[in-house]
């Protein structure tokens, strides 16, 4: 065994003679198979805001643990891994130094990110980039801007408070705190949050004289839809990879007279003020390498969510799934999936989103809209990454004097179905849909992911697209 003194002057000398690259100084033992080398310690450095221990429950491994030599390098890409899906670092470095020929120190380096963002906002609230360039000619009138305050690892423990001023399209305000981690164990969490809004514009319905188009209104002197809403869920994160959510929230919904005559069925038959309580489970599980854009892994979650209240009676049911193959060094594969079913089948206008209208859409219909009760898409994607390469930050930065970038050019093959008992003069309900394309991407620092691109779809629409959120 190492002394006590040994390793205390040890620690020093490895503190101050460091590899400043991850690289593991450690001959290879005869038995690679069965050997066993022991963590007398891990060191993290580099952090400021965040609490040694939030980092601490994402590292793979612990002090004294003996780990087999041919699963050091697994758990060393692990830990990386996990600390940066965090999202509280834009580098982190995991590199094993040898004390002896079993024993070794792990060194962790993190960079923080920045946490306060007291930005100017501005949104395009349209479904689209494409849509509001060009079916609506780029109108100013339908963007949103203020003042978006967001101060991320409030207290150190990767906890969040959102505070919102907007103004434009939507008048909204909103405040929402989140902590992931509020017991000793780190398993347990709150997310609370509440807010208003109003708008003068609106989606009233889908165009009659347009097939699977949204129809508008607008008052220019009174506000045509309020909303008010609060919310409470609670997180149960047993494991790294598994998170339980159980939400509780309540909203009032009020439209004008001049919605109801458009579409009496907006809200419910005849309804003009809508209350109602919802209620949802959650199952969520990630396995990703790098969660904004996965290369390796699968994700996947199920949710069943409940609504109440007079006119609002709603069961839903949604899933997802994400499954990324990596089969040579610069070449992926992904698989996604996501579908939804909701029921009864009559809903209002309101509950009756689905394609174009949610968080899930076919590439190549971005200018459509697609009701529906029950439906999904699935997707395939072959990547390549063609670029990868560094720029000088021009602005003087601790965290990052360079600034990386990914170029990946893809292919893609989507299909599609939406059902819905209002069948009307959708050309697109309660039939397969097929798109398909090619493009860009671009992925950059701070998780920002830029699509570009170029895509068909059976009914010989093709063009350009851009995207810049999340890809489910």
């Amino acid at each position: 065994m190492i002394s006590s003194f040994s390793a205390i002057r040890s620690y020093s000398q490895l503190i101050e003679k460091a590899p400043p690259s991850p690289v593991t100084v450690i001959a290879p033992p005869s038995d690679t198979v069965n050997a066993l080398i022991s963590i007398s310690d891990i060191i993290i450095t580099g952090y400021k805001k965040t609490k040694p221990y939030i980092i601490q429950r994402e590292v793979p491994f612990k002090k004294g643990e003996y780990l087999l030599y041919s699963k050091l390098h697994e758990k060393l890409s692990l830990c990386k891994q996990q600390l940066m899906n965090t999202t509280l670092f834009v580098d982190v470095d995991v590199k094993p130094v040898a004390l002896d020929s079993s024993h070794i120190f792990i060194f962790i380096d993190v960079k923080e990110r920045w946490y306060l963002f007291p930005i100017p906002y501005f949104k395009i609230v349209s479904r689209n980039f494409n849509t509001w360039w060009v079916e609506e000619d780029h109108n100013f009138n339908r963007v949103e801007y203020g003042l978006k305050f967001m101060q991320n690892n409030v207290s150190g423990r990767n906890d969040h408070l959102n505070l919102w001023f907007i103004s434009g399209f939507t008048q909204q305000f909103s405040l929402r705190y989140d902590n992931p981690n509020i017991d000793n164990k780190l398993k347990h969490g709150i997310n609370i949050g509440f807010g208003f809004r109003r708008n003068r514009e609106l989606n009233y319905g889908m165009d009659s004289t347009k097939p699977n188009k949204i129809g508008f209104v607008k008052q220019d002197n009174r506000f045509i839809i309020k909303q008010n809403y609060v919310d409470f869920a609670y997180t149960y994160r047993p494991a790294i990879r598994t998170r339980h959510t159980i939400k509780a929230s309540y909203a009032s919904i009020g439209i004008d007279d001049l919605v109801l005559k458009l579409n009496p069925n907006y809200l419910a038959s005849q309804a003009k003020r809508l209350r109602y309580a919802d209620l949802s489970y959650n199952l969520s599980y990630s396995n990703l390498d790098y969660i904004p854009y996965p290369l390796k892994g699968f994700a996947g979650d199920a949710t069943i969510y409940k609504r109440f209240g007079k006119n609002a009676n709603m069961w839903q049911l949604s899933g997802r799934g994400n499954y990324n193959i990596k089969f040579s060094p610069t070449s992926f594969i992904q698989l996604q999936a996501t579908g939804l079913l909701r029921f009864p089948f009559n809903q209002p206008y309101i509950s009756n989103g689905l394609m174009g209208s949610t968080d899930f859409y076919m590439r190549g219909l971005e200018y459509y809209v697609i009701e529906g009760v029950a439906g999904g898409v699935a997707r395939a994607t072959v990547k390549k990454e063609i670029l990868s390469f560094n720029l000088r930050n021009p602005i003087a930065s601790k965290t990052y004097d360079k600034i990386p970038f990914r170029v990946f050019l893809k292919g893609y093959v989507d299909l599609g179905y939406s059902y819905t008992p209002n069948y009307g003069i959708s050309r697109l309900n309660n039939r397969l849909l097929r798109t398909w394309g090619a493009g860009i991407d671009i992925v950059t620092f701070y998780d920002i992911v830029l699509r570009f691109e170029y895509s068909f779809n059976q009914l010989g629409d093709q063009g350009l697209f851009f995207h810049t959120q999340n890809d489910w």
